[in-house]
């Protein structure tokens, strides 16, 4: 299936996107039909501009529209929002300290000292776009800031966190990641909670008691969409919402095994097709 392309949008090059994919996959990617999933976030960096996708990502505006579908007890308090952070807290610790418009910019905070070195990194992370060395368009249309919330772990350890694949509003895989902030991980299950990605050393983590209620929140989340990930988290039992992402990994992490990928490029390649039919896809 061959869809047509916009015009390119300022800041999103083909030629990048093919030079970032071969770099980490050793190969090039199918842009104008793609066939396998790490393909079709490709596609999506260049061709979906939805403008609902820089507000669902978000990580302070997505609160209220996921609290109006699903109840605010889904939703993780904002015990602090903006720009430049404060020299000293005004809340209690420890906290979560992350930037509101990127990936893989935390920091927990435990301590004075922890508080001091969070202020110095938000600061560069507030400072700087995020996004654009992997064509990431929605992240640029974010507002930059910084955003403090409590901390949601047990003890030292962070809260597992279970990431939905929903295609077309049917929910279909769970991406659990273990060890994060340390030898971080992750096995991919159905929604039986059977590993379809490869074997490791680790043993299978338990299914989480609230599984079949994440699975139905991501999929009002989702529905709307041909894909979006879901992320949860369990505490003491019960749901809590994490974030939605539209380009998981950026489509550069390696999908293993390669079925895998392909399989979840196919449900990718129905779920546009139905919207595509419905005119539900919005391109700038």
């Amino acid at each position: 299936m061959s869809f047509p392309a916009p015009p390119t949008a300022v800041g999103s090059s083909a030629l990048r996107v093919q030079l970032t994919y071969w770099w980490r996959h050793r190969r090039l990617a199918r842009l104008s039909a793609p066939r396998l999933f790490t393909e079709w976030v490709q596609h999506r960096k260049l061709n979906d501009r939805d403008p609902r996708l820089p507000i669902l990502a978000d990580k302070v505006l997505v609160k209220d529209w996921v609290a109006e579908r699903l109840g605010p007890e889904w939703i993780t308090p904002t015990l602090w929002a903006g720009k430049v952070m404060p020299t000293r807290p005004d809340w209690p610790l420890p906290v979560i300290v992350k930037s509101r418009h990127g990936c893989n910019q935390n920091m927990v905070v435990r301590s004075l000292a922890d508080h001091r070195e969070a202020v110095r990194r938000a600061r560069r992370w507030a400072g700087r776009p995020y996004g654009a060395w992997l064509d990431e368009w929605l992240y640029g249309e974010i507002t930059r800031g910084v955003i403090v919330e409590p901390f949601i772990g047990t003890g030292e350890a962070l809260p597992i966190d279970y990431k939905i694949f929903v295609f077309a509003g049917v929910a279909r895989f769970v991406q659990v990641h273990l060890g994060r902030g340390e030898q971080h991980r992750w096995i991919v299950f159905d929604r039986a909670w059977k590993r379809v990605s490869l074997p490791t050393d680790d043993p299978d983590p338990v299914m989480p008691e609230s599984l079949e209620r994440m699975l139905a929140a991501a999929e009002e989340l989702g529905r709307e969409f041909p894909f979006v990930r879901v992320d949860f988290y369990e505490i003491d039992g019960a749901p809590r919402f994490g974030e939605l992402t539209f380009y998981p990994g950026s489509g550069l992490e390696p999908i293993q095994p390669m079925r895998l990928d392909l399989l979840m490029g196919l449900l990718w390649t129905a779920a546009a097709a139905d919207w595509l039919e419905r005119g539900m896809l919005v391109h700038a």
